[in-house]
């Protein structure tokens, strides 16, 4: 679908919920690199691996894999400490700043499966505003692609996931946005392993401008 035939341009929306890596942020390499470390020393297949780990909770990664004699909730710490340690060439994405900068603080959360402060060292490396609402991934029971988060995050800033755009990079972020009933709009900029969607897609946020009414509902529209 194209963005010009798309109906979240000129939709009103009362609220933009974020994913935060692949979303509003960089963070591929330095993930990859911890994580592809990891699955080298369990002995997967790292090149079959590394796509299958992004947009998901760190245990929730290890748990599906089923590999016999390792904690997950042990595991996922130990990767969760090295990713915190390495955030070399984490960065924003093309106009994520000042998108953010141009939206009112109380009508936007990021909805992230990075744990707490992880998040914080990631937010802080890219040069993004702080969030005034965020959920990270101790805040849920179930991670994504379940729609947990995404009905939390709308909880957060006051309004039902319906009137919400979520903003994700994954196929697991996007059926959890698409689960809570909100409309999803997809970030391309790090597809290095595209998924099929019929959500409109945009590259990053370079042209897409938001306008804001009286009543601090947001619109967004494609100027590229």
């Amino acid at each position: 679908m194209s963005s010009a035939s798309s109906p979240v341009f000129g939709k009103k929306y009362s609220a933009f919920l974020f994913d935060m890596d692949g979303t509003l942020l960089s963070s591929i390499e330095a993930a990859e690199r911890v994580w592809g470390r990891w699955a080298e020393g369990h002995g997967l297949d790292v090149a079959t691996f590394l796509p299958t780990m992004h947009g998901k909770r760190g245990v929730d990664t290890i748990r599906q894999l089923g590999l016999p004699g390792v904690d997950p909730e042990a595991e996922s710490a130990i990767i969760c400490q090295g990713e915190i340690e390495d955030v070399e060439g984490v960065r924003p994405l093309p106009g994520a700043i000042e998108f953010l900068k141009s939206l009112p603080p109380e009508r936007w959360a990021i909805v992230t499966s990075s744990p707490r402060e992880l998040a914080k060292v990631r937010i802080a490396a890219a040069g993004l505003p702080e969030p005034r609402f965020i959920v990270i991934a101790e805040d849920v029971s179930r991670g994504k692609p379940s729609p947990e988060c995404y009905l939390l995050g709308a909880e957060r800033v006051g309004f039902d996931a319906k009137d919400c755009l979520v903003f994700e990079d994954v196929a697991a972020g996007v059926i959890a946005g698409e689960s809570a009933g909100a409309d999803v709009m997809v970030i391309t900029a790090t597809h290095t392993h595209p998924f099929e969607t019929s959500h409109p897609k945009i590259p990053g946020y370079i042209g897409i401008e938001v306008s804001v009414d009286e009543n601090g509902d947001l619109t967004l529209t494609d100027r590229r």
